[in-house]
């Protein structure tokens, strides 16, 4: 790893280096906190976790090949180099800095209350068609997880799309310490973190931390249809630009047309030039993921005409509207994330798709004290769809499901208190030509009900 010798670590994270002179100038192959990752060359983060304590693992890495050790507690009988930290997290962060910094390579920093990851994903795959890409691999967009995708990076790569996901006030400074961005993206400003944001103003000032250090020729894309976003008019001395189909921005879309399941077609258009094009993945907000790819993809040097080989290539990841077909049943697997926003979203999708509907809805988390409320709110808008049955698993989905109830009685409504509860019920209730869409927060574990759905 380009200039990642043992003394630069140590130098980089105020770390205490142990070990001999000659092992100072080596440099390490790889960074992991995973000791079954460690190999030849590797250097081990030793990372003190609620169920973990990296630390034990601290032998069989060396066992394996690793060069050295970062840790908080100095090895009982070390037999290697290791670098002595008051804190392994913060470290890992200060030599993310440092590695990111030595790298001649151009950074995308998406964030937003939803769709990150789609939208990274969309981006992604459009700067593939000119460039070589790393992207955040999975939900890697927090403290640990930012540092461990700048890691793999390589001098080979030309970009790198990095999600950025917080929680609190300070974090997106944090990351945005680390990535450096030259293209900030921010895809809408929602009711997300309410519990730590207090409000959407808190949200916006928590997001727009990612202008902290964006590079001084940087170019900020943002989603004009959001009313938060569309009121930034400069940033840091950069004018933003400006896509959504709402309103007149720089880059929009029209002639937008369902095509269910399959997808959404548009015309997306920059100034006077504009293209058609589909995208294989169904969703209004699918089209907004779309121009805020060809925004970056501008930004870059891209022509319309390889991005829009770059949206049509797009592939839906597992856990984010990935549509499966089993048992003569469709399943669309959205079950990830979820927030009012996401779910409104995925629930309109739902209501176009072909054959009876079934939604299988769970608890959304963190959204503070208007958690009954922001639940309830969801309910009304299911209520006015063309969806006839709902499942609504969780204390807090009891909100949603009572408002369904009270403005369409017409509608079979069943509540569960758990995953296992719902999956007793389903088989009774799902019939060949259903589309089934699943779900809810993450640590409501909905992937054990696609796995039942899909078996």
């Amino acid at each position: 790893m380009k200039n990642l010798t043992l003394e630069n670590i140590a130098g980089a994270c105020g770390g205490a280096y142990v070990g001999s002179d000659a092992d100072r100038s080596r440099e390490v192959a790889d960074i992991v906190t995973d000791s079954r990752r460690a190999k030849e060359g590797s250097l081990f983060a030793a990372i003190c976790g609620e169920h973990v304590d990296g630390h034990r693992f601290i032998p069989q890495v060396y066992a394996q090949g690793a060069l050295c050790v970062l840790c908080e507690k100095a090895p009982a009988e070390a037999q290697g180099p290791y670098i002595l930290v008051e804190s392994t997290l913060k470290a890992l962060m200060a030599i993310a800095e440092f590695y990111r910094q030595q790298l001649d390579i151009k950074v995308v920093g998406i964030t937003g209350s939803v769709g990150k990851t789609s939208t990274k994903e969309m981006i992604a795959s459009v700067l593939s068609e000119k460039y070589r890409v790393l992207k955040t691999p999975g939900n890697f967009n927090n403290e640990l997880g930012l540092p461990l995708t700048v890691f793999q990076l390589t001098e080979e790569d030309e970009v790198a799309v990095l999600e950025m996901g917080i929680n609190h006030f300070g974090e997106m400074h944090r990351l945005s310490k680390i990535a450096r961005p030259d293209v900030c993206v921010i895809t809408n400003i929602g009711t997300c973190h309410l519990e730590f944001l207090g409000d959407r103003d808190g949200v916006l000032r928590a997001k727009s931390e990612i202008f902290d250090f964006i590079a001084p020729d940087g170019q900020i894309v943002l989603n004009g249809d959001d009313d938060k976003l569309s009121a930034l008019k400069e940033v840091r001395g950069i004018t933003p630009q400006f896509f959504g189909i709402e309103h007149a921005c720089a880059i929009r879309a029209t002639d937008i047309e369902n095509a269910g399941l399959k997808g959404v077609k548009c015309r997306i258009h920059d100034g006077t030039e504009s293209f058609a094009v589909t995208i294989p993945i169904p969703g209004y907000h699918m089209v907004l993921n779309a121009l805020a790819a060809t925004a970056v993809g501008r930004a870059l040097g891209m022509s319309l005409e390889e991005i829009r080989r770059g949206i049509e290539k797009l592939q839906a990841l597992g856990g984010r509207f990935r549509i499966l077909e089993a048992g003569g049943i469709t399943v669309v697997d959205d079950c990830y994330n979820a927030n009012p926003m996401s779910m409104k979203a995925s629930l309109g999708v739902l209501a176009d798709a072909p054959g009876r509907k079934i939604a299988v809805l769970g608890d959304m988390g963190e959204l503070g004290e208007n958690e009954q409320q922001l639940h309830g709110e969801v309910g009304r808008f299911a209520a006015g769809l063309d969806i006839p049955v709902f499942f609504c698993v969780g204390a807090l989905c009891r909100y949603m499901a009572e408002e369904i109830r009270r403005l369409s009685p017409e509608k079979q409504v069943i509540t569960a208190d758990s995953v296992e509860e719902v999956l007793r019920l389903l088989p009774d209730s799902v019939q060949k030509g259903d589309t089934v869409l699943v779900k809810a927060s993450h640590a409501m574990h909905f992937e054990k009900i696609v796995e039942a759905l899909t078996k």
